[in-house]
């Protein structure tokens, strides 16, 4: 299931609103913009329109919500407390940089406005805040856990394995296939996030891990032919607010590189689920 569903996403908006979204998407698939990026850019604009037209208190706010071009910098200045207000800070910066690109685009591509609203609008401060690091013990019992000559053993340990001698994101590791991995150098090429590709050195247990995997996924390549490493790892919505807002149905995140997926291995048993570590 696609992301990015642009009729859901215009749910609510008027006809110019829609128009130009559809507009926008269109010159941002052209320009190879990850899905993903485009789910983002596309969500601050629409909440946006939906916020003038339902929530707004400034009287010409009416006009704002029928069209974008008569959007000022006192509507956006709005939106952005009252995503700071009914959020947080972290996604009102979200939505302040989909918009500075939103009306980048009506100004310099449409030529449809004079002047961006969001000139001299500031972006939100957000509070820094310490990510809780997986302790060695903690990472110790996940393995124990995992100890047994089994299929779902063998790839659980070395999916742990990978995830905490590289640092690599989830979604990253989720998404390996074999051809990724090489033992002979023992390092591993990610597909990071914006379509960057990146390799990585892991450490010998890693690598006597790895090995053991691939050879009994080798034999059940009749069950899951051309299985990726792990499978695709499932994400929540970009938003947060997912349940407050019509427009977010968003499924299975893609990956913003295009690259096909074939069927998951994962799915032979439940992923293991493992805390969060800090990302390199």
């Amino acid at each position: 299931m696609p992301l990015l569903d642009l009729q859901k996403l215009t749910v609510g908006l008027s006809r110019a609103w829609a128009g130009f979204l559809r507009d926008w998407d269109r010159s941002l698939r052209a320009g190879n913009y990850p899905e993903t990026t485009r789910y983002n850019y596309l969500l601050a604009a629409a909440q946006l329109g939906r916020y003038l037209g339902d929530h707004s208190p400034d009287p010409d706010a009416a006009d704002a919500a029928e069209d974008p071009c008569a959007v000022t910098r006192a509507h956006v200045e709005a939106f952005q407390g009252w995503m700071i207000e009914t959020r947080s800070a972290s996604t009102a910066v979200n939505k302040h940089k989909g918009l500075q690109q939103f009306f980048k685009w009506l100004l310099l591509d449409e030529e449809a406005i004079d002047r961006s609203p969001m000139q001299r609008v500031r972006q939100p401060k957000t509070p820094r805040k310490l990510i809780p690091v997986m302790r060695d013990e903690d990472t110790s019992k996940l393995l124990d856990a995992c100890k047994g000559k089994g299929f779902a053993n063998l790839r659980d340990e070395a999916l742990i394995r990978v995830y905490c001698n590289t640092g690599a994101r989830l979604s990253e590791v989720g998404n390996l296939l074999a051809a990724d991995v090489d033992l002979n150098t023992e390092s591993v090429r990610f597909h990071g996030k914006g379509a960057k590709d990146r390799r990585v050195r892991f450490g010998p247990k890693t690598a006597r891990a790895l090995s053991r995997y691939l050879r009994a996924r080798d034999k059940h390549k009749g069950c899951c032919p051309a299985a990726p490493v792990a499978g695709r790892a499932r994400h929540r919505s970009v938003d947060s607010e997912r349940h407050q807002d019509p427009a977010q149905t968003a499924g299975r995140r893609g990956r913003g590189g295009g690259r096909a997926r074939p069927p998951v291995a994962a799915q032979l048993r439940p992923r293991v689920e493992t805390p969060r570590r800090r990302h390199r």
